[in-house]
């Protein structure tokens, strides 16, 4: 299959993150959100990122130009009618997305492959909203999307080989590792992640360390580059909480339930980095 023009559904964090190194790849990207205002917020976060790239001349100066140019707005996605593949980042919400990947499925060639960046949501369950299951996957990539080299291909039931192929290629081509794992909630990432930053919050809310305390045990007795409650407000307390509910729910299972804490500092509205307050407090 030919790919060269790449939709990305969603422009929040991950979505500007995948439109990013989409066109520094070489690839045509059109990037949509429902507001143009959170268009041009991500057009910003782009140029700022791939700026930073230039200083570090891990890019020239011409790369970022050319990459931005690759790019174009819109607000519809009727302007996804001659993408070659698709990659809905948008809210950890099935509904929501069923409710995209039905419209995308009209609106796209036959030949074009629609994907999730879903971090735990069934990829057959947001397929059965399409007329084209065996085009229908996840490719999962990590935050942040231009420094982390892991894609998860997600294989739904329905999903052929040759789809799973053409995700790989382009994944690769993209500087990324594409690891292959099969349909299950919280997919392997997430399902080994979540239920880490899980424990982590309950140590806090036990009272057995500070939160500092967690970090440093796990930075430095097991070499991780970050602890898991900083990790998680990077992520996003919302994020987390919603992985491990899809995982909960999807396996019947209690150690898979969202902490308490985790759950009152949900509702609190204290969400990590993009609120200001998590488990740490950050300055705006």
């Amino acid at each position: 299959m030919q790919i060269n023009k790449i939709g990305v559904v969603g422009a929040g964090t991950m979505g500007n993150g995948i439109a990013h190194v989409c066109a520094l790849s070489g690839f045509d990207v059109v990037l949509i959100d429902i507001r143009q205002e959170i268009l041009d917020r991500a057009t910003e976060k782009m140029k700022k990122n791939m700026g930073r790239q230039v200083k570090k001349e891990k890019i020239s100066q011409a790369d970022m130009d050319a990459a931005l140019k690759r790019i174009t707005n819109a607000t519809a996605l009727e302007a996804l009618k001659d993408a070659d593949l698709v990659v809905e980042a948008v809210v950890e919400d099935l509904k929501t997305k069923k409710e995209i990947f039905q419209k995308l499925d009209a609106i796209c060639k036959k030949d074009c492959i629609l994907s999730s960046n879903t971090s735990s949501i069934s990829i057959g369950d947001i397929a059965q909203a399409t007329k084209r299951p065996e085009k229908v996957m996840g490719m999962h990539f990590m935050n942040p999307v231009p420094m982390m080299v892991l894609v998860e291909l997600v294989k739904g039931k329905s999903t052929s080989e040759e789809t799973i192929n053409a995700a790989r290629e382009i994944a690769e081509k993209l500087g990324k590792t594409p690891v292959l794992v099969n349909d299950s909630p919280g997919f392997v990432a997430n399902r080994i992640l979540m239920p880490m930053i899980n424990e982590a919050v309950w140590c806090l809310n036990e009272g057995v360390a500070k939160a500092e305390d967690v970090d440093a045990v796990m930075k430095l007795g097991m070499n991780h580059p970050m602890g898991p409650l900083a990790l998680a407000d990077l992520i996003g307390l919302d994020v987390c909480k919603s992985i491990l509910d899809v995982m909960y729910e999807g396996f019947s299972d209690k150690k898979y339930a969202p902490c308490p804490l985790l759950s009152k500092k949900v509702e609190e509205g204290n969400l990590g980095r993009k609120t200001g307050k998590g488990f740490y407090e950050y300055g705006k």
